[in-house]
């Protein structure tokens, strides 16, 4: 029955982040944002809302008493899970797309990018996700440090959204999909049939938001009872399922990006969102879940469950930071992602079978 709740809470999720997603771009075409910063910022927030919400549900309204542990625990897993399957499985999946269709391309499987505008999502990527587990690092009591690296994420984040949105880029963005919520609006569908009025995303960014919120209150709730049952850590299981069920569907946009031959728009989507996760919701686990962002030496699950921030350092650098020193970006490269990934689910399955 957990299984069943489990699969019902993501299709709920998946469907809230398609309005989500749909509505917030033509959010920004309706405020006439740069189509740059509608790719790059807009969709990878829309593609990332579910995967944040989850923690957020289950830090701050999951959980009493006993429970508030494996909810916290819920809520961290997903956390780190983000991160860690943008920089390694979406990676692998988008190097695949790339090399199925490079007999198509004029460039074959080297790929079209701006590398100023990659290039600094991964310099913020560094910068955030190190402050984010260094804090992990800090002793018990040291709250006002741990504010602190709170507070400075957010500057952080703000001051690369400020970045996307003043900077111009050379980057055409895809043709926006019909608003879904448009044929509802009669008058409006009368008057304009391509241009949905603003009241209507509004309409549609809300009840997405609405969607999104009530299928993760659901995961949150199942993830907890099915970990018990399984006896895996609810940490460790949230890290692993909540990311690919969630972020990485919405991913294909990237492949639909790769396909069009709109590089930097593909890679854009996934690299921003790996910024937005390492800052927004680890300042809600270093404010509110302060014992549960925390690495435990003394406990194998904790340090498998870190361990996942080290290969996401590890598969971007290797990925991007050539790319940086002036060479090219190549499908083929990206598949190393899912090398990183399989490394980790080996050494979770090694956890779990040595903790039975």
């Amino acid at each position: 029955m957990d299984i069943l709740f489990l699969f019902g809470a993501l299709i709920i999720i998946l469907i809230g982040a398609e309005l989500f997603t749909n509505g917030i771009e033509w959010f920004g075409r309706k405020l006439d944002l740069a189509e740059g910063a509608v790719g790059s910022v807009l969709a990878a927030v829309g593609t990332a809302l579910p995967e944040t919400l989850i923690p957020i549900v289950a830090i701050l309204f999951s959980g009493t008493g006993a429970g508030t542990d494996a909810a916290h625990g819920v809520g961290v897993g997903a956390i780190l899970g983000a991160p860690f399957m943008l920089a390694t499985l979406a990676m692998f999946v988008t190097g695949l797309a790339v090399l199925t269709v490079s007999r198509r391309r004029e460039h074959g499987d080297r790929m079209r990018i701006d590398s100023s505008v990659l290039g600094k999502d991964v310099r913020y990527f560094f910068l955030s996700y190190g402050v984010a587990v260094a804090a992990a690092f800090l002793p018990p009591g040291a709250d006002l440090l741990r504010i602190g690296a709170a507070i400075g994420l957010l500057v952080v984040y703000v001051v690369y959204v400020r970045e996307h949105f003043t900077a111009v880029h050379e980057v055409e963005a895809s043709d926006l999909a019909p608003l879904r919520f448009h044929r509802l609006d009669r008058s409006g569908h009368a008057l304009d049939r391509h241009a949905p009025r603003l009241r209507v995303v509004n309409l549609q960014v809300l009840a997405a938001l609405g969607l999104i919120l009530v299928g993760a209150v659901v995961f949150v709730d199942a993830v907890q009872h099915l970990a018990l049952q399984m006896g895996i850590a609810p940490t460790i299981l949230a890290l692993v399922i909540a990311p690919v069920a969630t972020e990485l569907p919405e991913k294909f946009n990237s492949l639909i990006w790769v396909r069009q031959g709109k590089d930097t728009l593909a890679m854009g989507n996934i690299t921003g969102a790996m910024v937005f996760q390492s800052c927004i919701p680890t300042i809600v686990a270093l404010l509110f879940a302060p014992e549960a962002w925390s690495v435990d030496f003394a406990s194998s699950e904790s340090l498998v469950t870190f361990a996942s921030a080290g290969i996401a350092f590890a598969s971007t650098a290797i990925i991007f930071v050539p790319m940086m020193m002036g060479a090219t970006l190549r499908g083929r490269m990206l598949l190393l992602g899912g090398a990183f990934y399989a490394g980790y689910l080996a050494l979770v399955l090694v956890n779990v079978v040595g903790s039975h």
